[in-house]
């Protein structure tokens, strides 16, 4: 169960990532809420994945055993990978639908 709760911390960071840069960058970019989202909205999105990966890694610091660490790490590592490989695909197709905002 905790390598699973790792996992799904790593999912959270690094779709955090994404949109807090573009939001401090004062771009728009795709939020779950459907269409490109404003800059403000981008940081709180990307804050929110922080501090929900943050909470996730700490949960399950406070209850794994210590002699397991490499396995949970690598599950956060795969899952910031995982999400890297969609991101990277979603924001792809959004590219191919839109060349004026690869300018």
């Amino acid at each position: 169960m905790y390598v699973v709760l790792y996992f799904i911390s790593g999912l959270f960071a690094a779709n955090g990532v994404p949109h807090f840069i573009k939001g401090i960058t004062g771009q728009q970019y795709q939020t779950p809420f459907g269409q490109p989202s404003g800059a403000f909205a981008n940081v709180v999105w990307g804050s929110a994945s922080f501090v929900i990966a943050w909470l996730l890694w700490h949960y399950v610091g406070l209850h794994r055993s210590l002699n397991h660490t490499v396995r949970y790490e690598i599950a956060f590592g795969v899952g910031v990978f995982v999400m890297a490989l969609l991101l990277a695909s979603l924001a792809g197709r959004g590219l191919e639908k839109n060349p004026k905002a690869a300018k």
